[in-house]
């Protein structure tokens, strides 16, 4: 392999430099302060409740998530496009984006509590009826709260970002947990997530009065801009959440709550992923639209592959890593009730490699946001024709394979978008090397971690194969060379203490 791998650059391009590594890593360290309590907040809840009442619970975080991303209709994600270049009118976007949440909150709250019986109906558990009221109250604050860190990294204040993201998950854990743990039923854990939520829309309007104070009007002229841009986009991401959510809504279906309890375990996101992914691709969509707007069509395709090969890094060692702990990470965290999951898991875990790509953004920064809707389309219509027949055949893994073969092909389609609106060569579109190399290397780490054997109780199996798998997987990227200097020199702390690094 070649030594200078982690100076990959793209032909004809410029440098990526370095100023969107220390914002990213940032902004991930804020989402990491609550990593350990959002991620045992279902570890801590599967104990607290038999598996019917978790499966009810999962399902109505489900109903949460998948309202949360289709109620703002893009509109709140509209800023990372509008707000870096807006100047006075900044508060005017902004004031369009909370006023369009409140409304659509409002109208989710009273269709959700109205739908209530039929919900419970489509996915076969009557208990959710009695429940939906105040996740309903839930879901429409949620979304009023949603552009909290949006504002704050658009504005590249990327700090307060993370600390914001930082303490909401660790208040909502505390408010999701404590109460289940004391009274021991959904309704107090629901009554909790009210009062999270409500705090989190508390903190959104005493920012945006401190940021934008009277400039926080609504204005006509920078509505229809924003609607020109995010009804194409806002129908794209209806289709995205509708078929990334389908399988478990057909799980639900088909199958008792207690069943979906076990395949939502089975479906279990790292969230390492999730507080890495999230804040890179914000952080790169902002740094693209600014090197787009000062035609610079060269640094931004340079900010897209340094964007790709740092996540690459990071994403693909955890799909090997998952993989040969799955058995144990499950009985460990879940007890052995929930053994049956890891089956599933190993299969979902290796859908998080796509997270590395992100497609999305680059259509997104381009303003191409029909193709996106097109793609989503396509995989909507895929999952919904051969879930059932799939789930027929395979059974509850059916509904993963489904999944995941769709995800497949249209990233494979928005890679293909992606190259033509960069109008790059194929063997330009990726950091192709550093890919391959990342790969080599997580297949490798591997074959140390399965020496340790599985009949060892979950702890240690867990401990050992994640040691060993990790240990190796850094040693051969360090000895492959994928690492530049100036991130050997972040991770090692160098350019914090300086006075002339970045400030991204």
């Amino acid at each position: 392999m070649s030594a200078d791998l982690g100076a990959e650059r793209p032909a004809g391009g410029q440098a990526p430099g370095e100023s969107g590594f220390r914002p990213t890593l940032v902004l991930m360290s804020g989402r990491a302060l609550g990593f350990v309590a959002t991620f045992f907040i279902p570890v801590v809840l599967a104990r607290i409740f038999d598996q019917p009442t978790f499966g009810t619970y999962r399902q109505i975080f489900l109903i949460h998530a998948t309202i949360y991303s289709i109620g703002q209709f893009g509109m709140a994600d509209s800023l990372f496009y509008f707000l870096p270049g807006a100047g006075r009118r900044g508060g005017a976007f902004v004031a369009n984006a909370v006023l369009f949440l409140v409304a659509s909150g409002v109208v989710c709250d009273l269709l959700l509590q109205a739908a209530a019986p039929r919900i419970a109906g489509w996915l076969s558990n009557p208990a959710l009826a009695s429940q939906m009221g105040v996740a309903a109250l839930f879901i429409g604050l949620s979304l009023v709260s949603m552009p909290l860190e949006m504002v704050m990294i658009a504005r590249k204040r990327h700090r307060p970002a993370a600390l914001a993201f930082g303490l909401s998950d660790l208040l909502r854990a505390a408010c999701l947990i404590v109460p289940a743990a004391l009274f021991g039923g959904l309704r107090a854990l629901l009554i909790g997530a009210v009062v999270f939520a409500g705090c989190r829309v508390t903190a959104l309007l005493a920012f945006l009065n401190r940021t934008y104070g009277d400039a926080l009007r609504p204005r006509g002229d920078c509505l229809r801009a924003q609607l020109v841009y995010t009804l194409p986009f806002g129908s794209a991401v209806v289709l995205e959440i509708a078929q990334t959510t389908f399988h478990q809504y057909a799980v639900s279906h088909y199958f008792a709550a207690a069943a979906f309890a076990v395949y939502s375990v089975g479906c279990l996101n790292i969230p390492f992923v999730d507080f890495m992914v999230g804040p890179a691709g914000n952080v790169m969509m902002v740094r693209m639209s600014e090197a787009m707007a000062a035609g610079r069509p060269g640094a931004a395709l340079a900010i897209w592959h340094d964007t790709t090969r740092k996540l690459a890094l990071a994403v693909v060692p955890v799909v090997g890593l998952s993989l040969v702990t799955a058995p144990a990470l499950i009985v460990f965290l879940f007890t052995a009730r929930y053994a049956a999951s890891a089956r599933i898991f190993m299969i979902w875990s290796t859908g998080f490699v796509w997270s590395a790509l992100i497609t999305d953004g680059v259509l997104r920064v381009h303003a191409d946001t029909r193709y996106v809707l097109i793609v989503n389309a396509f995989r909507l219509a895929a999952n919904v024709l051969l879930m059932p027949v799939f789930i027929f055949a395979f059974g509850l893994p059916g509904a993963v394979l489904v999944t995941l073969a769709s995800t497949a092909v249209a990233k494979m389609a928005a890679l293909h978008r992606a190259r033509k609106l960069m109008g790059v060569r194929l063997a330009d579109l990726l950091p192709w090397r550093t890919l391959g190399t990342v790969a080599v290397a997580a297949g490798l780490a591997a074959g140390p971690a399965l020496l340790v054997s599985a009949s060892l109780p979950p702890l240690v199996v867990l401990l050992a194969r994640g040691t060993a798998y990790a240990g190796t997987y850094v040693l051969l990227i360090l000895g492959f060379g994928a690492l530049s200097d100036t991130e050997r020199q972040y991770l090692s702390g160098v350019r914090w203490a300086s006075p002339a690094a970045p400030a991204g």
